[in-house]
């Protein structure tokens, strides 16, 4: 059972190994890694839109009229070319190219959208969105995208079992290389593209533009293994006002980028161990680790330990869990489970 215990304002657990899984309450529904060993749904053309349009899209206003504040966020635009990449039994997930306005970065970005989204019964409903970081690199992959992590099927599972809701999910690259010792640590470093930027402004603005989303950053989480667990991790806490929850699975969190030298400002300020015992945001974690690697365990429970409110961290062991994307796979029921307990569902006004 998933529990939560307060020191002073903050929410944090770790001193205990806590069972996740059949006790958590179904929540309803309206309508890879770091030295990991592993690495039907209608198309967005649906209703008569053309290739890369999301059905719904437009502004949703009159003709001159100011848009009035709702539950649902409306696509503005400009649409993006949307080629599918594969089909899964949920339905397809798409890639594109992303060039974001305010970092200048471009890289490939999956989309999937639940069944739901394409459904005319769903038409002027927002949709929650997940953002997901792979293990690894990620330069050119991302095994939320493939069947070694099959979080669509999953999600589409739950949602028609009343226990999760149906989420947009967003799978971006992490870096252009497979240079290990050098990645981009989903941050802005100096001289490098600017990823954190892109990751948490530039993709969000893009999600926006193309699909109908919920009303401010209720309806958003984002989640990731390993590397995607510190990525996750760290641009929750960095960007509290766009994402609400994350879920780092067996993830570190202290940049360790060749690139950060010479910069020793900049890293702290990317730093997870230290954005979370600042006080700064208001975001809530589901924070896993795998039993089977103690050195894990005390590196995880070490970083929930300093946890300082407004955070809000549920701490998970994985009984006998490895760092293992076959590991990771078995927790996505769970993780999706309290993601839609602790985020806004599909809303229309």
């Amino acid at each position: 059972m998933l529990r939560q215990s307060s020191r002073s304002r903050a929410v944090l657990s770790g001193a205990a190994v806590l069972a996740l899984a059949a006790s958590l309450a179904a929540c309803g529904s309206s309508g890879g890694g770091k030295g990991d060993s592993a690495k039907s749904g209608a198309s967005p053309a649906a209703s008569g839109s053309a290739p890369g349009t999301p059905a719904g899209g437009g502004t949703g206003t009159p003709d001159g009229a100011a848009p009035t504040p709702g539950k649902v966020l409306m696509p503005t635009g400009p649409n993006a070319n949307l080629a599918k990449a594969r089909d899964t039994t949920a339905g397809p997930i798409f890639l594109t190219t992303v060039t974001g306005a305010k970092s200048g970065v471009s890289g490939k970005v999956w989309v999937w959208l639940p069944p739901e989204y394409n459904d005319p019964k769903f038409a002027k409903t927002g949709f929650p969105v997940l953002t997901l970081f792979a293990g690894g690199q990620s330069n050119g992959y991302n095994t939320w995208t493939d069947n070694q992590l099959p979080i669509q099927e999953e999600n589409a599972r739950l949602v028609k079992e009343g226990k999760a809701h149906p989420f947009i999910m967003v799978m971006p690259v992490q870096n252009f290389n497979g240079d290990e010792k050098n990645a981009l640590d989903c941050s802005d470093i100096p001289g490098q593209p600017k990823m954190g930027t892109w990751m948490a402004q530039d993709i969000p603005d893009f999600v926006r533009a193309n699909f109908r989303t919920v009303q401010g950053r209720d309806g958003w989480g984002v989640m990731g293994a390993s590397t995607g667990g510190f990525c996750s991790a760290k641009l929750a806490l960095q960007y509290p006002d766009v994402y609400k929850a994350a879920v780092p699975i067996d993830g570190y969190f202290i940049p360790d980028s060749g690139l950060w030298k010479g910069h020793d400002a900049e890293r702290a300020a990317n730093n997870p161990d230290v954005l979370v015992a600042q006080g700064k945001a208001d975001v809530k974690m589901l924070v896993t680790a795998g039993g089977a690697n103690p050195y894990e365990t005390k590196v995880v429970k070490s970083w929930v330990a300093k946890a300082a409110a407004p955070v809000g961290i549920t701490y998970y062991e994985q009984p006998g869990g490895k760092h293992l994307t076959s590991d990771f796979k078995k927790m996505i029921p769970d993780t999706l489970e309290w993601l839609s307990k602790n985020l806004a569902g599909p809303a229309a006004d």
